[in-house]
Formats: C-alpha cells, structure tokens, sequence
C-alpha cells in the first residue's frame, strides 16, 4: 500500500470521527480555519461571562483567577491584563515544554481576560443576598464556562494554555499521576495569589471540585469526547491559510 494511501485513509478516518462526535469539519482551509477561530473567539468571550460570575459572586475565586486577582490587587492592573500576562507566560512554558500550540490558544490568552474585564465594566448583574443564591452564581458561570470550553475545543484549533500546561507536566513528570499534577499546580498557583492578596474562599472549593464533575455532564450532554479532539498546530494553520491565499 503507498503512503499517499495510508495517509488518505488516516484523514478519512479522522473526518468520520468528527462527524461521529457533531464536530466542527476538518481545518483543511483557510476559510475554515478563519471560521473556526471566529469560534473560538466569540466561545471564548462568553466564557469570560462564566469566569466573570465565579468571581462577582465573592465567595472566593477558582485557582487561577486567585492568582490573576492577587497580581491586579497587588499591582493595580486590571483583572483582564494580569490574566494576559499570565496566559503568555504560560504559553511561553508550554512552547519550551515542546507542546503544541495551536491559533486559539493565542486567542484564549487574550479574550477571557479582557472579555471578564468588559462584564466588570459594565455591571450588570446583581450579586445575590443570599449564600445559597451566590454559590448558585458559581455554578452558573461553571456550566457557562463547560459549555463553551466544548464549542471552543471543537474548534479543533488547540487547548488553553494551562490545560496544555498540565498536559506538558505530567509527560515531563512521568512518576506522578495527572492527578496529582493537577493537585500540585493548582495549590501552588492558589497559594501564590493568596499571598499576593487573591480571594481565597468557600467558591475557591467550588471551582475546584465542581468544575470537572459540571464539564464532563456537559460534554455527556451533546455527546463530546474531547479524546478525540485532534489539534492542528499554529504552524499547519498558518501554512493552510498562505498556502490558499496565494
């Protein structure tokens, strides 16, 4: 068999993956791809609404935005410019650990934080008075946040830069667990924005068990299997769109 058979056969095979799963068609254009990251941008900022409520709700912050709130308390920039910041460091530790970096983990890097920013900005929901109303409050923007994260991954584009982040851990730490991984970053990064004046609280707790329970109910629930998902590389996406451009 010649290898531009084989090599047909794995994009079929990966073509009917997707259509088994109602994902987004392959990125083998640049119109696609442009589609694609319109996706994931517009996912993305809807998912800074979710990450917006976790946070207004003031129980306490998820992992990360402790440690986004610690850097804007500490130095006075906006909750959207430190999550910037950060999200690029990120991405930085993510390309010296070798991972793939595909377009929308650029994208992911500046639109949530600067689209929270903006639901900072404009105000308009109203905290609850009550405990039970404001932990209601976390959990609606946990689920806004699950039902986003999958319209955006299925953008097939690549992976937030902290999720590839734990990804690159755990395969330089082979002794540990992913689980444990997870465990150790997401206590350090607490702990750092702790000490830098990030909220720590009963809704810290809630994000950090609820999320995965609430995100794997909601990929259930439009039939995603995220495993399957089969990112394409900044590279590849930048030669597609030259090369149909040309």
């Amino acid at each position: 068999m010649s290898a531009g058979t084989d090599v047909s056969k794995e994009k079929l095979i990966q073509r009917l993956l997707r259509r088994e799963n109602g994902l987004c068609p392959d990125n083998t254009s640049g119109r696609m791809i442009l589609a694609n990251m319109l996706i994931s941008a517009v996912s993305l900022f809807i998912n800074g609404l979710g990450v917006y409520l976790t946070i207004h709700a003031g129980l306490g912050a998820a992992p990360w935005d402790v440690l986004h709130l610690g850097i804007s308390n500490s130095t006075g920039i906006s909750y959207g410019n430190a999550s910037v910041m950060i999200s690029f460091a990120v991405l930085l530790i993510d390309i010296l650990l070798r991972e793939q970096i595909g377009i929308s983990m650029v994208i992911d890097a500046i639109v949530v934080g600067k689209s929270v920013d903006f639901f900072n900005y404009i105000n308009i929901v109203p905290v609850p008075g009550t405990l039970a109303g404001r932990l209601g409050m976390i959990l609606i923007g946990i689920v806004i946040c699950s039902y986003t994260q999958y319209l955006y991954m299925c953008a097939s584009l690549g992976c937030g830069p902290r999720d590839t982040l734990l990804v690159g851990l755990k395969r330089h730490t082979k002794v540990l667990p992913i689980g444990a991984v997870s465990i150790i970053l997401m206590s350090a990064v607490t702990l750092t924005g702790y000490l830098l004046g990030g909220p720590v609280g009963i809704g810290t707790l809630v994000c950090a068990f609820c999320t995965g329970p609430i995100m794997q109910t909601a990929f259930r629930s439009v039939h995603f299997d995220a495993t399957r998902i089969r990112h394409q590389n900044i590279r590849e996406s930048i030669r597609i769109i030259r090369h149909k451009m040309s």
